[in-house]
């Protein structure tokens, strides 16, 4: 299993280098991916979490934390492809398109609330009725203009 997510890793990481461009290169520098409270600007758009974009060789990471600054879980993406990071309390319920949580969540506790969006990105979390969160990253499924403008 290390051997085929380490494949997969190195398949992403590579992609994403062949994809990115100089639409990142305007971005302003962000530092502190995995932190409580990040050297970059929150772009929740939900008042109970706050979320972080870091960009990094055209590769787009969301870090997402709850609302005292506990780091929750965080994905990084690029061109539709999505990855885990080893980072937050919930990492291990985090999913996305390529990947399901890593362990089993339990029953969900109340709808999905979406904690971030841009164009590209949509990022949900759920309380499940464990006490655990489960955030989930998917394709944005709407329109850019109707989007939030969390635009990075």
């Amino acid at each position: 299993m290390l051997k085929a997510l380490s494949s997969r890793a190195c398949l992403f990481g590579v992609l994403a280098l062949a994809f990115s461009g100089a639409a990142f290169a305007d971005q302003p520098p962000a530092s502190g991916l995995g932190q409580s409270w990040p050297n970059a600007s929150d772009v929740s758009s939900s008042p109970n979490f706050h979320a972080y974009v870091f960009t990094l060789g055209g590769i787009q990471f969301v870090q997402i934390n709850d609302v005292n600054g506990n780091v929750l879980g965080a994905v990084g993406s690029a061109n539709g492809q999505f990855i885990t990071l080893p980072v937050g309390r919930f990492s291990q319920l985090v999913s996305t398109p390529q990947q399901a949580p890593a362990v089993a969540p339990a029953a969900p506790a109340a709808a999905p609330t979406t904690v971030y969006q841009d164009t590209a990105t949509t990022v949900t979390a759920t309380p499940l009725s464990d006490g655990t969160m489960q955030l989930k990253a998917a394709a944005a499924s709407c329109d850019p203009i109707q989007c939030n403008t969390h635009i990075q």
